[in-house]
């Protein structure tokens, strides 16, 4: 398979948005890398906004983003959670620092925000955030996926398929 020896850390929180954490671990591991769910707590569950339950591999310190390819922060409510850790916008900012895949879709952008890495982007999100990622220095766009050089973002569930075929030929480069 192609994506064999590629990682990606997929992060998790509490309420987040079903497919936008599911769709994309899926179709990575379609395509043969492997993905690792990573949370506060490792070996944690946690339940999305519709009820759909997920296991943490890891928990955020048990990880070093520079042992992985890429990273995707789901939506939904978990992204409010996910930018209140530190370890959170420091993996962020080191994907970015090495111009690795970050995938962000809907409400994720407000970790981005966190991670002060918008500034000067072209970037999408849910429209509800959109003043949230012009006020960070982002060019917001209201398109199914954006992509601009390693950050590949996207508004909501109905984009998935546009999303996660951009992250794929970024991811692959």
């Amino acid at each position: 398979m192609k994506g064999e020896k590629k990682k990606v850390i997929s992060l998790i929180h509490h309420d987040f948005e079903d497919l936008e954490l599911w769709y994309p671990i899926l179709r990575l591991r379609e395509e043969g890398v492997q993905v690792d769910v990573v949370g506060e707590k490792a070996k944690e569950q946690y339940v999305g906004k519709y009820g759909v339950p997920a296991y943490s591999d890891y928990s955020f310190g048990e990880v070093d983003p520079a042992q992985y390819d890429g990273i995707l922060v789901p939506g939904g409510w978990a992204p409010d959670k996910l930018r209140r850790f530190p370890e959170v916008l420091e993996m962020i900012k080191k994907m970015d620092e090495a111009k690795k895949p970050i995938g962000q879709i809907c409400h994720a952008g407000w970790v981005l925000i966190s991670a002060k890495i918008l500034n000067g982007r072209n970037i999408t999100s849910t429209p509800g955030i959109r003043d949230d990622m012009e006020n960070a220095g982002g060019i917001w766009l209201d398109e199914a996926v954006v992509v601009d050089g390693h950050i590949i973002s996207s508004r909501r569930p109905p984009d998935l398929p546009e999303y996660m075929k951009a992250y794929i030929e970024v991811l692959f480069r």
